[in-house]
């Protein structure tokens, strides 16, 4: 707002308000003079300022320094000491700049949201581990996927008995052999499970230039695209309840996995398999449908009330938590 006020010293408000935006009764309502606030009267029953000095004093006390102000309002009164109500003690540390979290306890490290962005293939890969039941109560396969986010496209999975870095650390670096990844081109995000985490995992990943990333704890939001996948792999009609044993399920992911990349057509790339958008068939693909579409058009043109028919674009970018759109005071305070 303060750009647009400026701005109109030379061009005019409405000139102004229209070259960035801004409503012309926004910029009007910010030159009102703004109304003097009142002062409020100090009751009579308030502290003075002794009293207040008093409560201070109490509360930055080695004995209570670290202490929430329910603990120093009950610990005096077991002392048969009264200074003031909790609220109070609330408001004398607030008017000191001094309300914050006050109790000696564990801090959790604040984890930054990962933003990824992929504008091709082979750019992010999400892997992810799923447990497939097995022939009794609690027994477990485990599966092991590698996804590029940007073509949905499965570049490498594994079934194995057990989770283990060394299991993961083998399937990551043939699944980059096999897709030719150069040093520093990838990105590779995963949770913050424990093979996932490992430092075997993470020296491997180093070796091969690779640059990972991990979801935020207890986020699931984090790694949608690997968790999007093994919704359709467990919602297949033919995805059993139970695996007899890990032949079993490596033989039905022999057939899932070809079938998810070269015949599933994926709602989120426009319709496109993964292997199309992967390996760059994608505009040929999408050129030869809108030709289909053209001539159904041209063949029966009433048929289509609103508008010629038109196929969904080639997705050019896909995010994992992309960054959240400007407001309109961050933009002008850009300007």
């Amino acid at each position: 707002m303060s750009a647009a006020l400026q701005l109109s010293e030379n061009v005019g408000k409405a000139v102004a308000c229209r070259a960035l935006g801004v409503p012309r009764a926004s910029l009007y309502r910010r030159m009102l003079p703004s109304a003097p606030r009142r002062v409020r009267p100090t009751p009579a029953r308030a502290l003075d300022a002794a009293e207040r000095q008093a409560v201070l004093d109490h509360l930055h006390s080695e004995r209570f320094r670290d202490k929430a102000p329910v603990e120093v309002y009950a610990s005096l009164l077991d002392e048969d000491i009264y200074l003031c109500s909790i609220r109070t003690m609330h408001r004398i540390l607030a008017q000191n700049g001094e309300l914050k979290e006050r109790r000696n306890q564990l801090r959790h490290p604040k984890y930054k949201k990962p933003e990824l962005l992929a504008t091709g293939p082979n750019q992010v890969w999400s892997w992810d581990i799923t447990k497939l039941l097995g022939p009794a109560k609690w027994t477990y396969f485990h599966l092991y996927v590698i996804l590029d986010i940007f073509s949905r496209n499965v570049v490498g999975w594994m079934v194995a008995g057990r989770e283990t870095a060394e299991l993961a650390k083998r399937l990551i670096a043939a699944t980059c052999e096999k897709q030719d990844i150069a040093a520093g081109s990838l990105t590779i995000h995963a949770d913050r499970g424990t093979s996932m985490t490992s430092k075997p995992v993470a020296l491997m990943l180093a070796d091969l230039g690779v640059t990972k990333t991990h979801s935020r704890p207890h986020v699931s939001d984090d790694n949608p695209y690997s968790e999007s996948q093994f919704k359709t792999l467990k919602y297949r009609p033919e995805f059993p309840d139970r695996f007899g044993s890990i032949e079993d399920a490596r033989a039905f992911c022999q057939r899932f996995f070809p079938w998810y990349n070269h015949e599933h057509h994926h709602s989120g790339i426009a319709l496109l398999t993964p292997d199309m958008l992967h390996y760059g068939m994608a505009a040929q693909v999408i050129e030869q449908r809108q030709n289909v579409l053209d001539t159904a058009y041209a063949r029966n043109p009433e048929r289509f009330t609103h508008a010629r028919p038109k196929h969904p674009p080639q997705p050019t970018a896909v995010w994992i938590n992309p960054p959240a759109p400007q407001s309109l005071e961050e933009e002008l305070a850009a300007v």
